[in-house]
């Protein structure tokens, strides 16, 4: 699960910005240009937390990464790396977002009171997948990783066990994907990577290939066996 510098330090400046603490983003995104992070995927990583974290949070982090860009002579803007429009985010998130979820988002939103649970899961498809996973300067799988470690840091029960998954479906080892959230632990500290360290452990790498998000019956026979295999690992109750 070897990582290489710039992807720990990518990791670093995410778990930071999601951490809110600035100055020490701040030192990581120097940190990060110098070995070898390209500006683009240094705003990238910071921009894709916006839908787990939310806005205000984000323009605190974009303003620190700026800070260091300018310090840097870096000129600004950056490059725009957005690939959707209005008409076509919903379906290029989907293409993204369905084979490695299926309709998960989709159904769990069908039974919210007031019918407004559509509207949630097709704005995240078209936000969070067309609008976020569809920019450039970084690839899939790298967002994928570094979403998990977002999530890690979190402590999102729910959401680290689908993005896990997602992660291996995209091709990352467990061990690198275990090599992340250890990279996240000195900030984030034991419980919440302890918690994403089990999810891990959890799932059973045969399986995986046996999985197919369009095939509902195969994706509920992977999730019986994941829980089944390790239920209290995944919940990890004694940090809530």
């Amino acid at each position: 699960g070897d990582l290489d510098r710039s992807t720990r330090e990518l990791i670093t400046c995410t778990v930071l910005s999601v951490m809110q603490t600035l100055p020490q983003l701040k030192a990581h995104a120097a940190a990060a240009l110098q070995v070898g992070v390209k500006p683009i995927e240094l705003r990238e990583a910071v921009y894709q937390c916006a839908p787990f974290i939310g806005f205000p949070k984000i323009l605190n982090a974009i303003g620190v990464i700026n800070e260091v860009f300018r310090e840097k002579g870096i000129s600004l803007p950056l490059e725009n790396q957005a690939t959707t429009t209005e008409e076509d985010r919903y379906e290029k998130g989907h293409a993204i977002q369905h084979p490695l979820y299926g309709d998960e988002i989709a159904e769990k939103m069908a039974d919210v009171p007031g019918g407004m649970g559509d509207d949630v899961a097709r704005f995240l498809t078209a936000y969070c997948f067309g609008d976020i996973y569809t920019r450039g300067g970084l690839d899939v799988k790298t967002r994928e990783l570094l979403i998990y470690c977002v999530l890690t840091t979190q402590g999102a029960d729910a959401q680290l066990l689908p993005h896990a998954l997602s992660n291996l479906k995209l091709g990352t080892s467990r061990e690198t994907l275990v090599a992340a959230v250890i990279q996240c632990l000195p900030y984030v500290g034991f419980p919440p990577a302890l918690k994403a360290l089990n999810v891990i452990k959890s799932i059973d790498p045969k399986v995986i290939e046996a999985s197919n998000p369009h095939c509902a019956t195969s994706r509920t026979r992977l999730l019986i066996i994941v829980v089944n295999r390790s239920f209290q690992s995944i919940v990890f109750p004694e940090y809530g």
